[in-house]
């Protein structure tokens, strides 16, 4: 490169452009390292989801955070316990989900019994007693309300707040965290109120965030490339 080359050479646009494609690069990296990470993640929650149903002592022994573990709880009074209101939508229709207390394992957890339409109005009796219930429930994190989320009336919720529910339905001393979701019944006689757990929903599209950074980076580099060409034939 002769000595007129070198000052028109764009050093400015040149170290700009390097900038850029680091940026980019580090940034499609990052994206790869993420897909690692919720790949193992899925893994995980499958292999844990698979497991069979154990005593929820047990599960909580085993270490870890248990989520998506199914255990067999005994909550004594659940059939008849009262509950608060998780205004929800369901496969497309809008009800309600009812939620619970129940001291299990040592932890006051909260239970979601189950989904009943918004359409009927039968809900389970709230009668005091010490009967023991036992249920099968998938002990999952939800989510915390977000910043839109209406706040509470009553014992009527629109946000899951586990906190919140657990002083409405007069709960003393701390709540764990995570829900128990009912997968069996705790009200066998009420059809309408429906167990189950929220489908599991993990975003995995860090491969296509991946490819669309190295992309740009691809792209960025070559509109440089054509550029210099250009400015040599000129």
């Amino acid at each position: 490169m002769t000595t007129s080359e070198r000052a028109r050479f764009p050093w400015v646009l040149t170290v700009v452009v390097a900038l850029a494609l680091a940026v980019l690069i580090a940034l499609g990296a990052w994206q790869a390292r993420r897909l690692v990470w919720k790949e193992g993640l899925i893994a995980a929650a499958e292999a844990a989801a698979a497991k069979p149903a154990a005593p929820l002592a047990q599960v909580l022994a085993e270490g870890g955070d248990a989520e998506f573990r199914k255990a067999v709880v005994d909550c004594p009074g659940l059939a008849g316990a009262p509950y608060v209101e998780l205004r929800t939508i369901q496969d497309g229709d809008p009800g309600l989900r009812l939620v619970s207390a129940c001291r299990a394992a040592g932890r006051t957890w909260l239970v979601d019994r189950g989904f009943v339409l918004e359409t009927i109005s039968a809900r389970p009796s709230q009668t005091p007693s010490e009967t023991v219930t036992r249920i099968i429930a998938e002990i999952r994190t939800a989510p915390p309300p977000g910043p839109m989320t209406p706040p509470a009336e009553g014992r009527m919720f629109y946000g899951r707040d586990n906190a919140a529910m657990a002083r409405a339905l007069g709960v003393q001393g701390p709540v764990e965290a995570r829900t128990l979701y009912a997968l069996t019944s705790s009200n066998p006689d009420g059809s309408a109120l429906k167990p189950s757990a929220p489908p599991v929903a993990f975003s995995n599209n860090h491969l296509g965030y991946a490819l669309t950074w190295f992309g740009l980076a691809a792209a960025l580099a070559a509109v440089y490339v054509a550029m210099l060409r250009r400015r040599r034939k000129s």
